[in-house]
């Protein structure tokens, strides 16, 4: 069982390895074997899109545990053939086999996404249903729609809705706003414009822990009036006693670390006058330079 926390709010990215994050957030020198533990340093949760592809050995998921402190939070997507290949059907083993396997991280996963496909419309609903009633109950789910009937405020997407919160599952909220606002001028963002759903935001707490992926502009301040929504709502789901999860995308994610500090910066500006409260955080400091030695 996940071990509750105090945290008001959980800040992290899509991946905690990135080759492009040697200098920014890892130091000089960082081994990628310790890149989870300096990446835990800064940001307190992070997706695990990695499940989603294949299951890790259990020796890989307890050097996961052990790098990282008790009041870290993984998201850890349930793999693809139980999602996608069965639609959630017929994978009672599967998914035992999964969360097995899984299990020396079980404290320390804030939410098993369930990310379903874009063919996965209200048709599939009672598969839905079936297997919300099934898994295990003292684990926490997020629930991702690509389908467009879920976004239209018909009775499709009020099924969806009602269905979540009997379950108490967070409907996780893509927000490509951003994304989707930038040129397709650079091979990422046309990747990103290809790969990333393109749907409403309804921004909705089914539960108790509202995930919020937010899929950044390669501008940096051209992320700001798509971010001043979340500037209202987060704090009103702070308020209410929800925890919410927010991650920060970027087209490549060369900058993530350094956009999702200063949105998070924002954020505690706009609470700095309430009950609220975030700690601070920031990157590591850049190394000194040596000093020049001149010969004479």
């Amino acid at each position: 069982m996940t071990i509750p926390t105090n945290r008001p709010l959980f800040l992290g990215l899509a991946m905690w390895s990135h080759n492009q994050w040697q200098k920014s957030l890892y130091g000089s020198g960082c081994k990628n074997s310790d890149r989870l533990a300096r990446y835990a340093e800064v940001f307190n949760t992070v997706e695990g899109n990695t499940t989603f592809y294949a299951t890790p050995a259990i020796t890989t998921v307890k050097k996961w545990h052990d790098a990282t402190p008790s009041d870290f939070r993984f998201t850890f997507k349930l793999p693809s053939t139980i999602t996608h290949q069965n639609q959630l059907m017929h994978c009672d083993q599967l998914l035992a086999d999964f969360l097995n396997v899984m299990a020396p991280l079980e404290s320390k996963v804030g939410l098993w996404k369930i990310q379903l496909p874009a063919n996965f419309g209200p048709d599939a609903l009672p598969a839905l249903k079936k297997f919300l009633q099934k898994i295990p109950k003292h684990l926490t789910y997020g629930v991702e729609v690509r389908h467009y009937a879920f976004f239209n405020k018909g009775d499709a997407e009020k099924t969806l809705n009602g269905l979540l919160v009997e379950h108490q599952a967070n409907r996780i909220i893509m927000d490509s706003r951003p994304v989707f606002a930038a040129p397709p001028t650079s091979e990422a963002v046309i990747d990103a414009h290809q790969k990333k759903p393109h749907v409403p935001v309804h921004a909705i707490a089914t539960a108790t822990q509202p995930m919020i992926r937010f899929i950044g502009h390669p501008e940096d301040l051209s992320n700001d009036p798509f971010f001043d929504n979340w500037l209202t709502r987060l704090p009103k789901w702070m308020a209410d006693g929800k925890q919410p999860y927010l991650f920060i995308h970027t087209p490549d994610n060369v900058f993530a670390p350094e956009l999702a500090i200063r949105l998070y910066q924002k954020l505690q500006q706009r609470i700095a006058n309430s009950t609220l409260s975030l700690p601070d955080i920031a990157l590591p400091p850049e190394p000194e330079a040596s000093p020049q030695i001149t010969l004479l």
